[in-house]
């Protein structure tokens, strides 16, 4: 019996024994898994620590009453307080306090429908009041019960500034392409001038050569008219008239008279010329004669260059198309321009100009036998500021605003590729209103 129980005894300890060694085992299995875990939670700790410091924009974490649980570094930086003094006080501290009030109702707005907002707010932060737009977002814990929000904040003062310094920056930059296009004009407006002093030159010089003539036979008249007053002889009157040599004034008098009044006329037409260019230079859209704007646009780039080859006008004798004039008419002589540029050394220079209307558009065709358009610009020929000639020569917006021109007007500007010689520039315009 004693026997018996001292067994019974010994088989109770080896499973007390046995079940404290379970026991241990299991605690070292949960402290590893433990200690594992808060591994895990310390780098997740740190990741999210880092992120949060990273982030530039505001982020504050609040729980239900609005005091702050947790904020980054970029909050911090903009109240000027550490992140010690920031825990544990109410976000709507930190704002100005006239929005303090309207933050508050979105944060319980917030709250209870569990539904995100976005609203502005300016910061109290040490310089001044900075505006900053919050998107605020639910907290929920596992059972999706709302246990805060978490605000969101980017400083609109810098952004407002950016875009102030853009749109600055924008606004000179049309300033400059403004002063660009107008000395684009002047320069055309050179060129013109240039051709028109040449013009004026020739018909001016006649007349004032006429009227040194028309003095000098005044003169002689004069000295005549004195001797009839004085009474003299028949004789010496028919003498005198020899000596004046008046018969030959009297025919040459007429053509002085004449040539004076062509040369006049020849200035009288140069200035309404230059009276309706001018007219034209903006207005109104409306129907207009491309054949007679083309021959206009031809003659002033003749005036205003020095060699004599012809700038043939072709094609239909009338072409009507729609649009503000002047413009097209700036558009042609550009062309124009371009291709007697294109031609200056060139034995055989020849510059055509062809109207056409081809299925209801006006076409007209501006072309030379110059050196052309190498391939490899051909697809910058457009482009502003693009040019081939010498420094100095061009400013390069010429083809650039032409082709802005053209498109304004329903039409279109191109270069044609199938050309054996030179170049060819396309110009085509709607004949009557889009409206």
């Amino acid at each position: 019996m004693a026997e018996e129980a001292t067994k019974f005894g010994e088989e109770a300890w080896v499973d007390v024994l046995e079940a404290v060694d379970k026991t241990y085992a299991e605690l070292i299995d949960y402290q590893e898994q433990l200690e594992a875990r808060n591994s895990e939670l310390t780098l997740l700790r740190s990741f999210l620590s880092s992120v949060m410091s990273s982030i530039h924009d505001f982020l504050v974490v609040t729980e239900r009453d609005c005091r702050i649980t947790d904020a980054n570094a970029s909050f911090c930086a903009a109240i000027g307080l550490e992140s010690d003094a920031v825990i544990g006080r109410n976000v709507t501290d930190f704002m100005c306090e006239t929005d303090r009030q309207p933050l508050l109702h979105m944060l319980q707005a917030v709250l209870t429908a569990k539904t995100g907002a976005t609203v502005e707010a300016d910061l109290a932060t040490e310089n001044g009041p900075d505006p900053v737009e919050f998107k605020i977002a639910p907290r929920l814990d596992r059972r999706k019960r709302v246990i805060g929000v978490v605000l969101t904040g980017r400083p609109l003062g810098e952004l407002r500034r950016a875009f102030s310094d853009l749109e600055e920056s924008h606004e000179e930059l049309k300033q400059a392409q403004g002063q660009l296009v107008r000395n684009e004009k002047l320069a055309s407006l050179g060129r013109l001038l240039a051709g028109v002093a040449h013009e004026l030159n020739n018909p001016i010089s006649f007349v004032y050569a006429n009227t040194h003539a028309l003095e000098k036979y005044l003169d002689r008249f004069e000295t005549y008219f004195e001797k009839v007053q004085a009474g003299a002889s028949r004789a010496e009157l028919i003498e005198l008239r020899k000596t004046l040599k008046l018969d030959r004034d009297l025919k040459n008098l007429r053509t002085a008279i004449e040539g004076a009044r062509d040369g006049s006329e020849r200035v009288r037409s140069i200035v309404e010329d230059l009276r309706r260019l001018s007219s034209d230079g903006s207005g109104e859209f409306a129907m207009f004669d491309l054949v007679e704007t083309a021959q206009m646009s031809a003659d002033w780039v003749k005036r205003g260059i020095k060699s004599d080859f012809e700038i043939k006008v072709e094609g239909v004798d009338r072409c009507m198309a729609y649009g503000r004039r002047g413009h097209i008419q700036q558009v042609i002589m550009n062309l124009v321009q371009n291709a007697v540029d294109a031609v200056t050394d060139v034995q055989d220079a020849t510059v055509m100009l062809n109207l056409n209307l081809e299925e209801g558009r006006a076409i007209l065709t501006v072309s030379d036998n110059g050196p052309g358009i190498p391939d490899e610009v051909r697809t910058k020929i457009f482009d502003p500021f693009f040019t081939t000639k010498e420094v100095g020569d061009g400013t390069g917006l010429g083809l650039s605003i032409s082709h802005k021109i053209a498109e304004e007007h329903g039409g279109a500007l191109t270069l044609e590729t199938a050309v054996e010689r030179g170049a060819c520039f396309r110009l085509e315009l709607p004949v009557k209103g889009t409206s």
